[in-house]
């Protein structure tokens, strides 16, 4: 199982059956999805797909994280995910998916910095990827923000994206603290 994370605003947990509302609420919104392909029109589908993603057994260390504020509210935010690429052997990519009421506040770049510290820091992986819609600007940003660099153009399920990635030889963005330890 991942670790949880806090940040100087956020709470970071593995995601649980327990999101699935706030998850499906969010994809809901035809902006947050607009740059990715899904069932998001069809509610059956939806649910089926969401669920399917959250009770999938990730590798050791990987998966989503539900990303919440870090106040007495703890209001969901969206969430973070470091797993093996649907499309790519042997690459790990990170991505995030946040509500549009929490655009603009760095809260992406915020909690995808602390999973990206986690794969290079406790994890050890090697390269990190994240393959983003050519026209998702704000995306481009925070995996800028976080370090990674544009490698290359790709088609990523049939979409084209721009293929950004961590190079080890980097340093990485400051890790946050960790609450449970490891």
């Amino acid at each position: 199982m991942a670790p949880s994370f806090t940040t100087s605003r956020l709470l970071l947990r593995p995601r649980s059956l327990l999101d699935l509302e706030d998850c499906l609420a969010m994809d809901k919104d035809p902006l947050v999805t607009k740059f990715i392909p899904g069932p998001w029109a069809d509610a059956v589908k939806h649910r089926t797909f969401v669920l399917a993603r959250m009770r999938t057994i990730y590798p050791e260390g990987l998966g989503y994280w539900t990303v919440r504020e870090n106040n007495a509210g703890q209001a969901f935010v969206g969430w973070v995910l470091l797993l093996p690429h649907d499309s790519v052997a042997g690459e790990i990519e990170i991505g995030w998916r946040f509500i549009r009421q929490k655009w603009g506040q760095g809260f992406a770049t915020e909690a995808a910095a602390a999973v990206l510290n986690y794969g290079i820091k406790t994890l050890g992986l090697k390269r990190i990827v994240a393959d983003i819609d050519p026209e998702n600007t704000p995306s481009i940003k925070v995996a800028e923000k976080i370090g990674m660099q544009f490698t290359e153009h790709r088609n990523h399920d049939g979409w084209p994206a721009r293929s950004y990635q961590i190079r080890l030889c980097e340093e990485p963005p400051t890790a946050p603290q960790n609450r449970f330890g490891s």
